[in-house]
């Protein structure tokens, strides 16, 4: 039997993967992104979705063990649109949490093409 992508996943992933199929988002599972670290070194993460259509990763948090903060300034720093998703602990927001920061990057990048496009005008 063919391995499934889903076969991979935790349980709040496949809860994040099964919502966006729902939604209409098409997303790619742990696509790699090129970032540099806090002592400047190359490094490849991959983010558990990347959302074609909207260029943004989501990580999906499954323990309080694990340094998401470390990881969100790293991201930051290497100027990533990355939104994470407490799952396991927002049972009931995390989707409203998820389109409030789609709606908000999706503002955001609409502003700063209307400055360029002012600007050519």
């Amino acid at each position: 039997m063919k391995e499934s992508i889903y076969d991979n996943m935790t349980r709040c992933e496949k809860e994040v993967a099964n919502a966006l199929k729902e939604m209409g988002i098409k997303w790619s599972y742990e696509k790699p992104v090129f970032i540099w670290d806090e002592n400047k070194r190359p490094r490849v993460w991959a983010p558990d979705f990347y959302l074609i259509s909207f260029g943004i990763y989501v990580e999906v948090c499954g323990s309080e063990k694990f340094d998401y903060e470390y990881r969100r300034r790293i991201f930051d720093n290497n100027g990533c649109n990355v939104i994470f998703l407490h799952v396991y602990k927002e049972t009931d927001k995390w989707k409203s949490h998820l389109m409030s920061y789609l709606q908000f990057f999706t503002n955001y990048r609409n502003h700063k093409l209307n400055e360029i496009l002012k600007k050519e005008n």
